[in-house]
């Protein structure tokens, strides 16, 4: 159970109430235009993104986890490592589908915050296609078990997640209704669905 600033002790609460507030903050992120201010393919664009999310939900919102965690049989990069970890990331290439999809494994590897990565890290991989090769992810192309799965090899190979990636590909770069459907399935992926994006 996380501590978190709305004091609610009971876990199927606070993830009702995480998902309609972040949720409702992922939207606004994108009509308010705030979304085009953020640095792309840095951690701080990435911890940028986390913040604006989760700020009105939890302490760590945007800052560096201090804790090690894991899912499932997988650890996350260790907090000893993290610091020298995204300074490594910020610095990988990002021109080409390849580059992009690598970089977006080691930050997943890295996992920077306590909890929302996968969220965060999904928009922050959508501004780097966007801005590099004019394309973004209609993560609704992407069947969530699939995504998983690959996610979990990435570290070995990120040849599936790759695949999944380059294969739901759009040009509808400033397409809303791709964004938002975007979010709605991301959230998805991490057991969210409670509430539809559009409905906040």
């Amino acid at each position: 159970m996380l501590n978190n600033k709305l004091n609610i002790v009971n876990q199927v609460e606070l993830a009702k109430a995480e998902e309609k507030i972040s949720k409702a903050k992922a939207k606004q992120l994108y009509d308010s235009g705030d979304i085009k201010k953020l640095e792309v393919g840095t951690y701080k664009g990435l911890a940028d993104i986390h913040h604006y999310l989760f700020e009105a939900i939890y302490d760590f919102a945007g800052k560096v986890r201090t804790v090690n965690i894991s899912k499932g049989n997988f650890r996350f990069a260790p907090v000893m490592y993290l610091e020298v970890s995204l300074d490594h990331i910020d610095k990988m290439p990002q021109s080409t589908i390849e580059e992009i999809v690598a970089k977006y494994v080691e930050m997943n590897i890295a996992h920077p915050f306590c909890e929302g990565n996968g969220r965060s890290t999904r928009i922050w991989l959508d501004l780097i296609l966007k801005k590099e090769l004019k394309q973004v992810v209609d993560w609704n192309l992407i069947d969530k078990e699939a995504y998983l799965s690959a996610m979990e090899r990435s570290p070995v190979n990120d040849l599936e997640i790759r695949y999944l990636i380059k294969n739901a590909l759009t040009a509808a770069v400033d397409d809303r209704e791709v964004y938002m459907k975007g979010i709605d399935i991301s959230y998805y992926y991490e057991g969210y669905t409670e509430y539809s994006t559009e409905d906040l």
